[in-house]
């Protein structure tokens, strides 16, 4: 189905910082990516540009639109949703329906009720008299509810205790995903949606350190948790980076063939938020 987004040298500069730096990537249509970096490390940034709300350099289509020349088009196939997002406080929850009913084709109002009538959030109730978790509830039902080609989610649960996170990503995979549409997620909690991906991107300072499917991570890299003397033979073995586990330490590899490393403990592919300590961090 070709791709959905593509990236050439794309940069973001503020003043003498580079918040993204000249990376390359492409976007699969129908993946679920996940964006990881830590704070600072340009993902807002990055998904800001996507969507045309920032200047940039380089080259960028998305849905084979330029962004920031073709953004009113670009909004009829992309929804969005930020950390920051800000709800009309005076507003009443069923107002904000009709208004967005009624600028908006493709909102689809009886999915959104559906998505509410499962939360404490009730159309007579007022946006400034709603927790914060309900209003990222009513802002995802809004969100979730307009038939896009791409969804942008910018730490999608933040305010969510984890039982409404859980909720949420069940219901974004089963209600709102299929194979026709694109979403890129980007959180903190990357254990929790880790079961729901395609493809990673991880960023740091800028620059893209990875870009890949889940399937080839299966099958470049693994971890071995190796105890006692094996630890030592582990360690002068070219790998990414390591960690301290009971007994010894968990110490992933990319490339290096799995009998070579299976007389040395236990392998396993390893789990995203630790690829990305090594990658980034390396040994700790």
């Amino acid at each position: 189905m070709g791709n959905i987004v593509e990236a050439k040298g794309l940069t973001r500069r503020f003043g003498d910082l580079l918040a993204v730096d000249h990376v390359d990537f492409s976007i699969p249509a129908g993946a679920v990516v996940g964006l990881i970096g830590p704070n600072g490390a340009g993902k807002t940034t990055l998904l800001r540009s996507l969507l045309g709300l920032a200047d940039y350099q380089g080259d960028l289509e998305v849905l084979g639109l330029v962004p920031r020349r073709e953004r009113a088009r670009l909004m009829q196939e992309v929804s969005f949703i930020a950390d920051t997002a800000v709800l009309p406080r005076w507003a009443r929850v069923g107002e904000l329906l009709d208004y967005t009913e009624g600028v908006h084709p493709q909102f689809d109002r009886q999915r959104a009720e559906r998505f509410l009538s499962t939360t404490d959030v009730t159309p007579k109730r007022r946006v400034r008299d709603l927790s914060k978790g309900m209003m990222v509830q009513l802002h995802l039902a809004l969100v979730m509810s307009i038939d896009a080609r791409l969804l942008v989610l910018d730490e999608p649960t933040l305010g969510l205790d984890l039982l409404f996170r859980k909720r949420f990503y069940e219901q974004l995979m089963t209600d709102y995903y299929d194979e026709e549409r694109t979403i890129v997620i980007s959180t903190h909690q990357v254990d929790e949606v880790q079961h729901i991906l395609t493809d990673v991107m991880f960023i740091n300072r800028g620059k893209l350190v990875l870009s890949r499917s889940m399937q080839d991570i299966e099958e470049n890299f693994v971890q071995l948790n190796a105890v006692g003397g094996a630890v030592d033979k582990a360690l002068s073995l070219p790998h990414l980076g390591s960690h301290s586990i009971l007994g010894g330490r968990a110490i992933i590899f990319e490339g290096l063939e799995r009998s070579t490393l299976a007389p040395l403990g236990e392998l396993r592919t390893p789990s995203i938020s630790d690829l990305f300590v090594a990658m980034v961090g390396g040994d700790n």
